[in-house]
């Protein structure tokens, strides 16, 4: 991945701490860029403020700058509730202070350690004065690594990169690939590509691209074709593909054309297990089953885009639940970072394929749902559930295909 790598792929470093403690210039320092206002006032910093950069040798990262988490007035809780919403994607966390230790710090090491994200403290202007020993022996008690900075000065930066370094979670690590596993070195898949209203013009929208490169880095092949072109494309084809795969939208005819024996999947599906959790998204939709007129629906989307006249989330998905469930539904709409606090309304939760967010925030969203006891699933899952193509989509992923017909075998036993 280059520099030009997508933010929902790169190690996402929040950086927390009380305001005026020098966050922005931390950030400026790591990056070695002007990124943030650095100013005496404090407050300076109101929305968080994203900054991608290589740190070699681990590759593509995005800090992200927030305001102080101790702001004050109604202002001050708008900022503080930005800053909670980095929470919900941060893979490490940089507590920053400037000597302090109390409860502001505490409260910011607790959320973090909840989430099981991995904590550096960082004891910033020591050049002015110098953390409580105290501090330091209770930081090493709980093995929470720490390293002392003066970031106007640049003092501390190279440590802090090398502690950063040793802190990625193995999991970022060891990223899934989108679909090279499903089709094996030197095996072909076919990419089904509609051009229509919401195919942007001169380009293929960002799943398509992410998973042709991860085919080509996998070294596998691809055909890419539209819906129109597909029965030709397959005649022409000495052997049958390892996978085809299609956008959601036109789930119904492409599995008309693609026969049986061929494995058929959608790119939403695939981004189901590559930034969330295949297997409960799938259990997820199951919950259309259940709907009722009347009943609240959110639809999230990681970007945020402008809809058009037959957007998926807003229109088509819409209308075919309403269709399934025989009566008007309540429909909800979030972009981007934003998502309710309370889920306790809404009887399903529809998510679209991430490719904008990371699997971190999508991770965290899926908890908020379980946690909430609302089911949660996706765009590709939910509209091959309602074509009643469900085991088709799910037949190139044996394991969560397997936990669906097991469901379905205890089902017809009662």
């Amino acid at each position: 991945m280059t520099q030009a790598a997508p933010k929902g792929f790169r190690l996402h470093i929040g950086i927390f701490g009380r305001r005026n403690v020098g966050k922005s210039s931390l950030l400026n320092a790591l990056t070695r860029q002007q990124v943030s206002i650095v100013s005496d006032q404090a407050g300076t910093t109101t929305d968080p403020v994203e900054k991608p950069m290589e740190l070699l040798p681990l590759g593509p990262v995005l800090f992200i700058d927030t305001a102080g988490i101790d702001d004050v007035g109604a202002l001050g809780q708008m900022r503080i509730g930005k800053t909670r919403q980095v929470f919900d994607r941060t893979d490490i966390g940089l507590l920053v202070t400037d000597g302090i230790w109390g409860e502001f710090e505490e409260q910011i090491a607790r959320e973090l350690s909840a989430r099981k994200i991995p904590l550096i403290a960082v004891f910033n202007k020591t050049d002015l004065a110098e953390p409580a020993p105290s501090i330091l022996e209770q930081l090493q008690h709980r093995s929470i690594p720490f390293v002392r900075t003066a970031a106007a000065s640049g003092l501390g930066i190279e440590p802090l990169r090398e502690v950063l370094i040793r802190t990625v979670p193995a999991e970022f690590i060891n990223q899934p690939v989108i679909a090279a596993d499903l089709v094996g070195q030197g095996g072909l898949a076919v990419l089904v590509v509609p051009i229509d209203k919401e195919a942007p013009k001169g380009r293929l929208i960002l799943p398509q691209v992410q998973t042709i490169r991860d085919l080509l880095d996998h070294n596998a092949m691809c055909i890419v074709t539209t819906e129109n072109t597909l029965p030709e494309a397959l005649e022409k084809l000495k052997t049958p593909p390892a996978l085809v795969v299609t956008d959601s939208q036109a789930f119904a005819k492409v599995a008309e054309i693609v026969p049986a024996g061929v494995k058929m999947t959608g790119f939403s599906v695939l981004y189901s297990r590559l930034k969330g959790d295949l297997t409960t998204q799938m259990l997820g939709a199951l919950a259309v089953d259940a709907l009722r007129p009347h009943d609240r629906v959110l639809i999230a989307e990681s970007c945020t885009h402008h809809p058009i006249g037959d957007d998926i989330g807003r229109v088509k998905i819409p209308k075919w639940l309403t269709r399934r469930v025989g009566g008007p539904l309540q429909f909800t709409t979030v972009q981007g970072h934003d998502f309710p606090e309370d889920l306790t309304p809404y009887k399903l939760v529809i998510h679209c394929g991430a490719c904008m967010g990371n699997r971190r925030e999508m991770l965290t969203r899926i908890l908020r749902c379980q946690q909430a006891g609302v089911p949660i699933t996706n765009y590709g899952l939910v509209i091959a559930y309602t074509l009643g193509l469900f085991e088709r989509a799910l037949e190139p992923f044996p394991e969560t295909l397997a936990v669906y017909q097991n469901m379905l075998g205890e089902l017809q036993k009662k």
